[in-house]
């Protein structure tokens, strides 16, 4: 496993690369340049190689706090916190054109919000657009646009109803699947995820790397109750890097979390070499199914009966109006939707062919016709190639 994860970072051609706030900022709100500065010049080697990156970054509501003199206690405001995030945006792009044009590089903000990846066709359209820049050897500076958008901002005020990325580890990942990239880097303020989280060293008595984890093929269960809590500085934590991981493993990209204090990480990285911790691949899931499994606004939901789960999972059947219990949440065609068995759990997302009035309705005309003559030819509510299956995602 060591050297598979050696030979997929060694040959990873596109790049996502994610860095927090705690390593964007210093203690007043302002560029920590000792920080950003090593990672610039890590980049700019990176595509020297013929490599393409994409850089997605925090900070733009931290310096626009420190811009503005304002104490953090003042970011607990939802609209102060936008304020900032206007102001600082574009400190934040200033310092990143400085950096790179040192280097000979070209930088492109760009900025998003939660319907770039609830809608397909803004999501197709996103895609072609980063495809465009990356071929113009223009490196992508990705955020959220905090100024406008409220699905990250605000979870912390328990305003969000599902935010599609709550915060820029997600959205990060969500790139990875847009682009279809080889590896994603998150870059944060300590050295992997640690067998004891209590214990930030990455280094054992004995000098090895006994605190870190530096090898995962599966996120259990188990690993994630290791990642609770906020970072100090940002809005995510480890628990949001090790589901931004996941996303990347099954897209079919390399995951590392590493420390971003660390002058020469992305260079000792892409050599191969075993630092931070490493999440390997597992099968690429391709295209739209990425997109309902990971993207997309889930808008609806509808309960089915155990027929119609094991003709989804076991069959790879379509839902049929026959096999569900009932209709729950408004939804509109070509909304997304989830499927869940008569106890709630989630076991799928598909694509819904009709609206939640139409699909009711003939829900209820399959189930009357049932009771009376027999089951007759059913309304497929979500079409097997547009369902994907939770569990297996």
């Amino acid at each position: 496993m060591e050297s598979e994860r050696e030979k997929r970072l060694k040959s990873a051609r596109r790049i996502v690369i994610k860095v927090g706030t705690g390593i964007v900022t210093g203690a007043e709100g302002e560029v920590c340049k000792p920080r950003v500065e090593p990672i610039v010049r890590s980049i700019s080697k990176l595509i020297n190689e013929g490599r393409q990156v994409v850089l997605v970054s925090s900070g733009a509501v931290g310096l626009g706090r420190g811009w503005l003199g304002l104490h953090p206690s003042r970011l607990h405001d939802l609209v102060t916190m936008q304020a900032c995030a206007a102001v600082g945006q574009s400190l934040l792009m200033e310092a990143y054109r400085g950096l790179f044009s040192e280097e000979a590089l070209k930088i492109a903000q760009v900025l998003l919000t939660e319907e770039d990846f609830t809608n397909w066709r803004r999501y197709s359209n996103l895609r072609r657009t980063m495809e465009k820049l990356l071929g113009f050897g223009v490196i992508p500076i990705v955020n959220e646009n905090d100024t406008v958008s409220t699905a990250e901002l605000a979870t912390l005020s328990k305003e969000s109803r599902t935010p599609i990325f709550s915060d820029n580890d997600r959205l990060a990942a969500l790139v990875v699947s847009g682009l279809e990239a080889d590896a994603l880097v998150l870059l944060t303020n300590v050295d992997g995820v640690l067998r004891n989280p209590a214990d930030s060293s990455d280094t054992s008595k004995n000098g090895k790397r006994g605190g870190v984890i530096p090898l995962v093929e599966e996120v259990t269960q188990e690993l994630k109750a290791l990642a609770a809590g906020r970072s100090a500085t940002g809005r995510g934590g480890m628990k949001t890097k090790l589901e931004a991981a996941e996303i990347a493993m099954n897209c079919g990209g390399t995951a590392v979390i590493a420390n971003g204090q660390t002058p020469d990480v992305l260079d000792r990285i892409f050599a191969g070499e075993n630092v931070g911790t490493a999440f390997l691949p597992s099968k690429r899931m391709r295209g739209k199914r990425r997109w309902i499994a990971y993207a997309a606004d889930v808008r609806g939901r509808v309960v089915v009966d155990t027929g119609a789960h094991r003709a989804i999972t076991q069959g790879k059947a379509s839902l049929l109006a026959s096999g569900v219990v009932r209709v729950e949440s408004h939804f509109a065609p070509m909304d997304v939707v989830s499927i869940v068995d008569s106890e709630g759990r989630e076991f799928a997302r598909g694509i819904a062919n009709c609206a939640s009035e139409q699909a009711e309705r003939q829900s209820d005309k399959n189930h009357s016709r049932d009771s009376r003559r027999g089951n007759r030819a059913s309304h497929v509510l979500v079409t097997r190639d547009n369902i994907v299956l939770m569990d297996r995602a």
